[in-house]
């Protein structure tokens, strides 16, 4: 497949070329991972205009984004040594937009219409919630964007909506969607899905320009058709006219974007909207290695809605794929760091030839705090640094308030996390009389009766914030960082507000989650407490993480991504995390078949983004929300035969006894909590023996601090926590982890 003959030819495979060399009529073009699909693509349409004449400006390709469209573009230009002029080459929005400022007054605009962000939306959307008496206490404003979202890319109009709202949540959209569509016409805009709708509306409406553009576009081309939503799909019929010739490209097999409309009937039922399509498939692999091909092949056939093919590998050998079991979150991502360092070190290859693929962004936080310990850069793509985002950001502004009071930035942010109704102009009137008195922010809150012109409602929200800040300061002295965490989210109402947003909050709450867990292993990676506070550490440690710069594209760096984010993409080396029933697949699939074959089919992606290797692992314990829950090997990998790939341990796991005794899969249920004895405590022949150690009153001894009497006890197992009084009152009252602090006993 590789190489150009003379003329900028391009060399192709027999399926290749069969696609290629399509005449007129329906084409659908089932391209496997790895095969080539954008070269054929390109090719075809180099071919329309080279051999059958057609006039570029007649030709219109569609694809998913916006780079995809400027490569497309360009190697057109390659194959037809010129500028493609007057193509339509672009996304779906992207053609939307220009169909919409073309026609613009048929939609009650002008061409000069505004495209509305998310934030612009939202803001309508509240706007309109007031007006139609929906309450924002009731129903979160992000939800109904959500919901409206959702019927404007399934071509549900708000009459038909209004008819089928049954649940308090679509009755609450249906007047909100109502009001929509006149609100953004009285501003000239039009928000993100409009960019979609109306092109459909508009195209369904008006006659005249539906002939006008099929009749303009004798040829239609469309990428990654298998994430079609409906209102895409709408756009390519309309368009395509009845000619029909439109060419599809796309894979039944990658289509991973459900939650977000897409439609992977679209794909599997093209004959039938196209009658007399004819369908090729390229199975030819130019990526992967066989044993990774093999592997995908296995995992992909348990799927029963799909079309069928089976990926062929053209390059030999390879190493073989390797499923690596570990005993816990942190376990599986010092392995995965240290297999790196490894291939850094042994193989030469530099950290950009590998990534690190996870179900969910909440992953990455053991996996980048393990690459920081080795200095191993990498860099995070689709997803903010896990210490910038914007959940634990708000959060670490409360834990910066609480240690050091004269943070006037931290305070800043606070206020607003949750809000509170403290505005800008407040907010400037209490900096003014805080810089006239040489105090902080914070201690102007507490004397906010001092200020004149400040409404009731904001003087006590004021008075809040700093009665919070102190009540945390106390809790600061003794409390673990964690609790600390637990304690600001439940007393600020920051938890509840993250829940209020949907299920963008959700997503964001599992981030949090993922906070706390780190906040618990501060002490624990430092081997006990020695000098700082712990919350002291936990900040000097979060602030130097944000403090560094971030990567560019172009370094030298491992990369940290989720699977959806990798599609598209390949890497010479791939590890995919937590392979577990409940992470992946996720635990809801198990009650959805559909959901569940769209989870499969985005580990199919995962594996064939590997080039030469590819390392799956999975934990037999891993923390979720706050709890340390087994972890039982994917029902997407344990039907796969076990001459397909190497199974390993890490050292830890292999000098654990939970590597002997751990339980069958088949006797735990996904996402059940571990019962004890869990493979964190000893055996119980041992327990008999160490747990009388630790009880209130018993007197210990630690090597730094002395001798010392146990105040109290908190956790279990390996997060067993102990509050000591030390006799040496320069060392006072201490809070340590047991597994960590090396207690004695101290019998004298």
């Amino acid at each position: 497949m590789t190489g150009q003959g003379p003329s900028g030819e391009i060399t192709l495979n027999a399926a290749q070329r069969a696609a290629v060399e399509h005449g007129l009529g329906p084409l659908l073009v089932l391209a496997g991972a790895g095969s080539g699909k954008t070269r054929v693509l390109t090719a075809r349409v180099a071919r329309i205009v080279e051999e059958l004449g057609v006039p570029p400006h007649r030709v219109l390709a569609v694809t998913f984004t916006n780079k995809a469209a400027g490569e497309m573009r360009a190697r057109i230009a390659r194959l037809l040594h010129d500028e493609p002029r007057g193509m339509w080459i672009g996304t779906f929005h992207g053609i939307g937009a220009r169909l919409l400022r073309l026609h613009a007054d048929r939609v009650g605009r002008t061409p000069e219409y505004t495209i509305y962000d998310e934030d612009d939306t939202l803001a309508v959307i509240k706007r309109l919630m007031e007006r139609e008496k929906v309450s924002v206490k009731e129903f979160a404003p992000k939800a109904i964007v959500a919901a409206i979202s959702d019927a404007k890319n399934a071509l549900v109009p708000p009459d038909e909506y209004a008819r089928l709202a049954m649940t308090p949540l679509t009755r609450a959209v249906a007047p909100v969607y109502a009001a929509l569509e006149p609100a953004f016409r009285a501003q000239n805009a039009v928000s993100f899905d409009d960019l979609l709708v109306l092109p459909v509306q508009l195209l369904s409406a008006h006659g005249d320009l539906r002939a006008h553009y099929a009749d303009r576009f004798a040829h239609v081309l469309v990428d990654e058709y298998q994430d079609t939503n409906h209102a895409q799909y709408e756009f390519v019929r309309l368009l395509s006219g009845p000619q029909g010739n439109v060419a599809v490209v796309g894979d039944d097999d990658q289509s991973i974007y459900g939650w977000r409309g897409a439609d992977v009937r679209n794909i599997l039922d093209f004959e039938r909207d196209y009658p007399g399509a004819r369908v090729v498939r390229l199975e030819e692999n130019y990526r992967s290695t066989p044993g990774i091909l093999a592997l995908a092949n296995v995992v992909i056939a348990q799927n029963a809605a799909r079309r069928g093919k089976t990926l062929r590998a053209t390059r030999p050998g390879g190493e073989p794929v390797t499923v690596l079991k570990a005993l816990d979150d942190r376990d599986e991502a010092d392995a995965i760091a240290d297999a790196i360092e490894a291939r850094r070190l042994n193989l030469r290859e530099r950290p950009a030839e590998m990534a690190v693929l996870y179900r969910t962004n909440a992953q990455s936080r053991a996996i980048e705090e393990s690459l920081r310990r080795r200095s191993i850069p990498y860099r995070l793509v689709g997803a903010v640094r896990f210490y910038d985002r914007r959940e634990v950001r708000d959060l670490l502004a409360w834990l910066r308030l609480t240690a050091n009071p004269a943070d006037d930035e931290a305070f800043r942010r606070a206020i607003g996390a949750p809000r509170r109704g403290i505005g800008d102009s407040t907010l400037e009137l209490l900096a003014a009389a805080a810089r006239d008195r040489g105090i902080a922010l914070l201690e102007m809150a507490r004397r906010v009766g001092e200020l004149d012109g400040v409404r009731p409602a904001t003087r006590q929200a004021l008075g809040d914030v700093a009665v919070l800040a102190d009540r945390f300061r106390a809790s600061a002295a003794d409390a673990s960082v964690d609790r600390l965490i637990l304690e600001i989210l439940q007393a600020t109402g920051y938890d509840a507000a993250l829940r209020a947003e949907g299920a963008e909050g959700l997503d964001r709450l599992d981030n949090v989650r993922a906070m706390v867990e780190g906040a618990a292993e501060t002490v624990v990676d430092d081997g006990g407490e020695l000098g700082l506070r712990p919350l002291d550490h936990f900040l000097q440690k979060a602030m130097l993480v944000t403090a560094a710069d971030q990567l560019g594209p172009d370094a030298d760096a491992v990369t940290l991504m989720t699977v959806h984010t990798a599609k598209g993409l390949e890497f010479p080396v791939v590890f995919i995390a937590g392979l577990e029933d409940g992470l992946f697949p996720l635990g809801r699939a198990f009650d959805d078949p559909d959901l569940l074959e769209e989870e499969r089919r985005l580990l199919y992606v995962g594996i064939t983004r590997a080039e030469r290797k590819l390392t799956l692992t999975w934990a037999m314990s891993r923390l979720r929300n706050g709890e340390l829950m087994p972890g039982i090997l994917s029902s997407f990998v344990t039907p796969v035969p076990k001459e397909l790939y190497e199974s390993q341990m890490t050292a830890k796991l292999r000098g654990s006894a939970a590597a002997f005794a751990y339980t069958s899969p088949a006797a735990r249920r996904p996402g059940a909590p571990i019962s004890r004895p869990s493979v964190w405590e000893p055996a119980a022949d041992e327990d008999s023996q160490v747990a009388p150690r630790y009880v209130k009153g018993a007197r210990v001894r630690h090597k730094a601090f002395g001798s010392g009497t146990i105040l109290e006890l908190s956790g279990a197992g390996r997060d067993t926590k102990v509050t000591i009084e030390f006799d040496d009152e320069a060392v006072g009252r201490k809070r340590l982890v047991v597994a960590f602090a090396a207690l004695e006993r101290d019998d004298d």
